[in-house]
């Protein structure tokens, strides 16, 4: 895994003081456990780095902030940046920006548009969504044969913010997989923005319910809003039994759902692994040292029979 690749290079210089850098990170927002999860790992890895310290700003998912951030981190002269995307399509923009200020840039969790395009010392590190997506559609759809519900299935789906890649990528992925074999009788009854929150995603799966359709499956774009369909399935008397719930994180509130009888699988996303290997390919970036442009930390699936070996690792 290129991660390794990058903490070996960062290793060799644990140990020496020579260096004094300062990493200015904007992360998307504060409020998503994950993202802050994200913040806790960069921290952490930072302070195993002689010499490193960060500058941590909450863009409150507002790309017009998060924009000003990193204006101010150039205009502070900052050795490097660090940025999980408030809108991904804003992306090019901010990749020009440090360039032209010959600031090193790494992309974080959140596909950059420009991926493709990325200039000379910047990177994005992230995971492949299309695998979180497919993993949940092959889960959902082993657990509807299961159920005996494969061939006529009613599928709904949670998506994350729409302008972020992660939603579309595994959403459209998702869908793939239930198609691509015995599941490809369901029926995907609707799909719909919960912009990441549990909130939303409550409100969303209540309005499903007073619709009066039937629910077999609710396949969550993250483990936050696969709750929020939890809690209004459980309030509207729905016994969770008869729904297939899946979400993709592994965070530690989704993993206490699992344990509860609530979630039937995730997606492990591993933040430890993502946000250290940001910091190691920012630090490498500035001392000059050669990172891959596309970083990658694989997707795991979690079911109840493997969700023991994940309860420390979020």
């Amino acid at each position: 895994m290129k991660s390794m690749c990058l903490a070996a290079v960062l290793a060799a210089m644990m140990g020496s003081a020579a260096f004094a850098e300062t990493i200015g990170v904007s992360m998307q927002s504060f409020d998503n456990n994950f993202q802050t999860l994200l913040r806790e790992g960069i921290s952490a890895r930072a302070s195993e780095v002689n010499g490193v310290s960060v500058q941590v700003e909450d863009a409150q998912t507002d790309i017009s902030k998060q924009l000003n951030q990193v204006n101010n981190f150039i205009a502070a002269g900052v050795d490097a940046i660090v940025m999980t995307l408030t809108d991904t399509s804003a992306a090019a923009g901010v990749s020009e920006a440090a360039a032209k200020a010959g600031i090193p840039l790494v992309f974080l969790n959140l596909e950059p548009e420009n991926i493709a395009k990325l200039p000379e010392k910047q990177a994005y590190v992230g995971s492949k969504e299309t695998d979180a997506g497919r993993l949940a559609g092959e889960a959902a759809c082993s657990l509807l044969k299961e159920k005996g519900k494969a061939a006529d299935a009613q599928v709904y789906i949670l998506m994350g913010d729409l302008a972020h890649q992660a939603s579309r990528d595994r959403t459209s992925s998702f869908k793939e997989a239930l198609s691509a074999g015995e599941c490809k009788g369901v029926t995907i009854a609707d799909e719909q923005s919960a912009a990441w929150t549990r909130t939303n995603a409550m409100d969303m799966t209540t309005n499903w319910i007073t619709a009066g359709q039937p629910i077999d499956v609710v396949f969550a774009n993250n483990d936050e809003m696969a709750i929020g369909a939890v809690q209004a399935l459980k309030a509207a008397g729905v016994s969770m039994d008869d729904v297939v719930v899946i979400g993709i994180d592994a965070t530690q509130d989704g993993l206490a759902a699992m344990a509860a009888g609530e979630l039937d699988a995730t997606v492990f996303q591993n933040a430890k692994g993502q946000s250290a290997s940001a910091v190691d390919a920012a630090v490498a970036l500035v001392r000059g040292d050669e990172v891959e442009k596309q970083v990658w930390v694989p997707f795991e699936l979690v079911t109840p029979k493997n969700m023991a070996e994940y309860a420390s690792k979020n």
